[in-house]
């Protein structure tokens, strides 16, 4: 039984009635572009094949029950006149923010009988969270005609992330989940939202891009995250700037030197300043058919993360290392750091001997060992029935 007919009847069994559809929304993988969504910089995400699916029903009684195929637990019946920001500890709070966030911009959402399940990797920095959220966004969006374009739902979703769960994440993850194109990456300006799909056909160049989850767990709630972002907003006034985004690359050795010795300040501008610019040349490189060549401005977006952001971990850098000592074009660590996964770009050849390498090299340290898996640019959310 696939996917979309397992959720299907899994919904009858819950809630005794079909449910008027069933849509899906993918997790993504960040190629270059860590940490500038909430500078007003630029990334370069593609969607997962892995997907949150979840099939709705509309309710008129003012009530939400939500259910999780993944999560060992009844189901939760809400009240929403009674959901309020930062109420909610639970994975709830993600589709249950979605709703809220939805209502208190006026649109009529009376209700919704949802159930879900997710084949996203949780905790792994490939936007299992922003999957949930956004499936249930246009869910609600079709079935209560909110008519609502994709990227204002990104923007909704972000929104019941920073003010109802209370983590303080950029527009980056729902925006690829909602918007991405298969066979595409997105270059995603985060100021004003402006897009390009980027064609990313790696398989059609003799190339794979392998995601490797160090099963290491990340909470983006845990306050490392909002002290990097609360660094990024002190750096930016005392440089007298909206945002870093708006510290030219070619300014940057004045910029430093304005800071002083406000070192960690320091660290953190200099790698927001420079990773705009790795998106900017991964941009032209893919343009101009130079896939091959974006494998070093890889690796150069690791070591700014694990020197000047200090967000890495052994278990990222192991993977890293070891992809490049067996032949990888490059590799680095994607999402909010501190565990999750790494990207590791190869030729189709060396695949096995890369990976065979990654799991030894786990094994010798004493680490869980890591999944592995083949990131395919893949379709962004849609119905599926």
């Amino acid at each position: 039984m696939g996917a979309e007919q397992q959720v299907r009847a899994d919904f009858v069994e819950l809630y005794g009635a079909e449910p008027e559809g069933v849509w899906a929304a993918p997790g993504r993988v960040n190629l270059i572009g860590e940490h500038t969504d909430y500078n007003d910089g630029f990334v370069m995400p593609f969607a997962l094949p892995h997907t949150a699916t979840a099939a709705v029903s509309r309710r008129t009684d003012g009530r939400l029950r939500l259910h999780s195929a993944d999560i060992e637990d009844g189901v939760a019946e809400l009240r929403l006149d009674d959901l309020t920001p930062e109420s909610d500890q639970a994975w709830t709070a993600y589709p249950a923010g979605v709703v809220w966030a939805l209502r208190d911009a006026g649109h009529p959402v009376t209700g919704a009988d949802i159930h879900l399940t997710s084949t996203v990797p949780s905790g792994a920095g490939l936007s299992s969270s922003a999957a949930l959220e956004v499936v249930v966004a246009l869910a609600l969006n079709d079935l209560f005609a909110l008519g609502l374009p994709r990227w204002q739902l990104a923007r909704l979703c972000q929104r019941a992330e920073n003010v109802y769960v209370g983590a303080p994440t950029g527009i980056m993850d729902q925006t690829a989940s909602a918007c991405c194109e298969a066979g595409h990456a997105l270059f995603l300006d985060t100021r004003d939202l402006s897009q390009q799909q980027i064609p990313f056909d790696l398989a059609a160049e003799g190339m794979r891009l392998l995601v490797v989850d160090t099963q290491v767990k990340h909470a983006h709630s845990d306050g490392e995250y909002g002290k990097r972002r609360a660094g990024c907003e002190k750096g930016a006034a005392l440089l007298g700037v909206d945002a870093l985004r708006d510290i030219p690359y070619t300014g940057l050795d004045a910029a430093l030197e304005r800071l002083g010795d406000e070192e960690e300040v320091r660290r953190l501008v200099r790698h927001v300043v420079t990773e705009d610019q790795r998106v900017e040349r991964v941009v032209s490189l893919l343009k101009s058919g130079e896939t091959r060549a974006i494998g070093p401005v890889l690796v150069e977006g690791h070591a700014s993360l694990r020197d000047d952001f200090r967000i890495s971990c052994p278990e990222l850098d192991l993977v890293v290392d070891t992809a490049l000592a067996g032949g990888a074009l490059g590799a680095r660590m994607t999402g909010g750091g501190f565990g999750g996964s790494a990207i590791v770009l190869a030729e189709a050849a060396d695949v096995d001997t890369i990976t065979k390498a990654v799991e030894e090299a786990f094994a010798a340290a004493g680490f869980t060992a890591p999944r592995v898996f083949e990131a395919v640019p893949s379709a962004g959310a849609r119905r599926l029935a």
